[in-house]
């Protein structure tokens, strides 16, 4: 039997509570995110490497950041992008995809339906 092939708008992107951030005064999210694996410990002793690191959003990647709550999907948010910046968010569904999955790569998020974590 062929595998269902699923779609990448349905998945609910839920932030990874590991992480903390922050906002400016001008609406700009910054993830902080903090380096606790064994290599991260070697590296901040020999080699002084942060034990934080701070990575600033733009203002796409803050918006979003801000509307993702667990329940709507990838697809709900590329509506709220749609509806908040228009013509200047295009191509919306191949830059929100990316982003989603470069946030999933660094585990910021999560995508319910997609990854075997416990959320």
């Amino acid at each position: 039997m062929a595998k269902k092939k699923q779609n990448y708008l349905d998945f609910i992107p839920v932030v990874n509570t590991k992480n903390t951030w922050s906002e400016d005064e001008k609406g700009i999210v910054t993830i902080h995110m903090v380096h606790r694996g064994f290599y991260d410990k070697i590296a901040q002793k020999i080699f002084h490497t942060p034990r934080v690191s701070h990575i600033k959003l733009d203002e796409y990647g803050s918006f979003l950041w801000r509307e993702i709550d667990g329940v709507r999907t990838v697809g709900d948010l590329a509506l709220k992008m749609k509806e908040r910046f228009g013509k200047k968010a295009e191509p919306l569904y191949d830059r929100l995809v990316k982003y989603m999955q470069i946030l999933r790569n660094n585990q910021f998020i999560w995508l319910k339906g997609k990854d075997k974590v416990k959320l």
